[in-house]
C-alpha cells in the first residue's frame, strides 16, 4: 500500500526536486516574448521616434499618450498581430513538449534534463493534443450556456442596479463562472496525469498503454474522493499567482518613467516566474493526488499451455490446451492398485512353438 502524502506540501518538495522544468519553461516562454517582441519595438519606434509628444512617455509617463500611441499602433502595424498569431502555435508546441515531460519526472525518479523532457514530450505529444481538443469542447459545452447567463444576468442589473451594489453582483456572477472553469481545468489536469500515470503500466502484450480514454474514470474518481482539498488547493495556488503578477506590475506601474528600465524588468519578470512556480506546483500537487489513489495494476497471466522445461513449438502458442492429453508432468491421482508384472527374458518356445514330442526308441 503506498503511503499517503500531503498535497500541499508533498507538491513543493516534488516541485523543488524538478526546478529545472521550470526553469527550462521560463527560459523558452521569455525567448518566445523577446522574439516577438521585436517587430513590436520596431513598430513603436517607426510612431514614437519623430514625435515630440513621445517625451511625456519618457518623463511622466502620461497615459493619454500611451493610449494614442496603442490606438495608432493597432491602426498600421500588421506586423505586429502576425507575429502574435505566428507565436501561439510555438506556445503550444513548447506546451506539448514542456508539460507531458514534466508529469513523467515528477511520477518517476528521472530527472528534469531538457532532453529528457523533449524526449517524453515527444512520446505523448499526439495524446495531449487530443486531451486538449476534448477539453476546448468541454469548455465550450459548459461555460458556453454559463456566459450566455451571465451576459443576461448583468444586463438585467445594468437596468434595475447602478453604482456599488451592480458592480458586486457582477463580480460574484464571474466569480462563479471563473470557479467552475477552475474545476473543469483541474479535472482535465487531472486526466493528463493519469495519462502520464497509465501509460507506466504494460498491457499483456508488453506494449505501453496508450489507451486515453482510461484516464477519464480514474481522474474523476480522485477528484470525487478528495475534492476540498485538491480544488481549495488549486484555487489557493491560482490566486497566489495572479497575485504575484497584480503586486510587480503595480510596483513597476509606480515606478515608470525612470532613468534606468533594468530593475522594472526583472521585477516584472519575477512576477511572472512566481506565477509559472505556482503553476508548476499545482501540477505536483494533482501527482501528488494520483500517487495517493493510483490507477490498479493489472495482474496479466501466463497463457502458455506447456510448462517450463517443455520444448514448444511457433505452432503450439496457437492451439488451446488439449485435456485430453495425459501430461508427464503431473502424476496421476489415482495409481494403479495391482502390482506390475515382472518382465520375461524371453517367450517359452512351448507356448508359442507347438511341435509335437517324438516317441521314445
Amino acid at each position: 500500500m503506498n503511503p499517503r502524502f500531503n498535497i500541499l506540501t508533498h507538491g513543493l518538495a516534488l516541485t523543488l526536486r524538478r526546478l529545472p522544468a521550470v526553469l527550462w519553461t521560463y527560459a523558452f516562454n521569455l525567448t518566445l516574448a523577446l522574439l516577438f517582441s521585436i517587430s513590436l519595438h520596431s513598430s513603436l519606434a517607426q510612431i514614437t521616434s519623430h514625435s515630440l509628444a513621445a517625451q511625456r512617455l519618457i518623463a511622466g509617463f502620461d497615459l493619454g499618450t500611451l493610449g494614442n500611441v496603442l490606438l495608432k499602433l493597432g491602426q498600421t502595424s500588421a506586423g505586429t498581430t502576425s507575429g502574435s498569431i505566428a507565436a501561439a502555435p510555438l506556445y503550444l508546441v513548447l506546451y506539448f513538449l514542456l508539460v507531458p515531460g514534466t508529469l513523467v519526472c515528477y511520477q518517476t525518479d528521472t530527472p528534469a534534463r531538457l532532453s529528457t523532457l523533449l524526449q517524453q514530450g515527444l512520446l505523448f505529444f499526439w495524446r495531449f493534443v487530443r486531451l486538449t481538443l476534448i477539453s476546448f469542447l468541454a469548455f465550450a459545452v459548459v461555460l458556453g450556456p454559463l456566459l450566455a447567463l451571465q451576459s443576461a444576468f448583468a444586463a438585467h442589473v445594468d437596468r434595475n442596479a447602478v453604482g456599488r451594489f451592480a458592480f458586486l453582483h457582477n463580480v460574484v456572477s464571474i466569480t462563479l463562472i471563473g470557479l467552475v472553469a477552475a474545476a473543469l481545468r483541474l479535472y482535465f489536469d487531472l486526466v493528463e496525469v493519469y495519462t502520464v500515470q497509465l501509460s507506466l503500466q504494460l498491457r499483456p502484450d508488453g506494449s505501453p498503454d496508450r489507451r486515453v480514454r482510461r484516464a477519464f474514470a480514474p481522474a474523476f474518481r480522485a477528484l470525487r474522493h478528495s475534492f476540498l482539498g485538491i480544488y481549495a488547493t488549486f484555487v489557493v495556488l491560482t490566486l497566489a499567482g495572479l497575485s504575484a503578477v497584480v503586486i510587480t506590475a503595480r510596483i513597476a506601474m509606480h515606478s515608470l518613467a525612470q532613468p534606468r528600465i533594468w530593475p522594472l524588468f526583472l521585477l516584472a519578470q519575477c512576477g511572472l516566474f512566481l506565477m509559472l512556480f505556482s503553476r508548476f506546483w499545482q501540477r505536483a500537487a494533482e501527482t501528488t493526488l494520483a500517487l495517493n489513489h493510483p490507477i490498479p495494476t493489472p495482474v496479466h497471466y501466463p497463457t502458455d499451455p506447456h510448462p517450463a522445461g517443455h520444448p514448444t513449438s511457433p505452432f503450439d502458442a496457437q492451439l488451446p490446451p488439449n485435456p485430453s492429453t495425459p501430461d508427464d508432468h503431473f502424476p496421476d491421482p489415482i495409481p494403479n492398485p495391482e502390482p506390475a508384472s515382472p518382465p520375461l527374458d524371453q517367450p517359452d518356445p512351448g507356448v508359442f512353438h507347438h511341435q509335437p514330442v517324438p516317441p521314445p526308441h
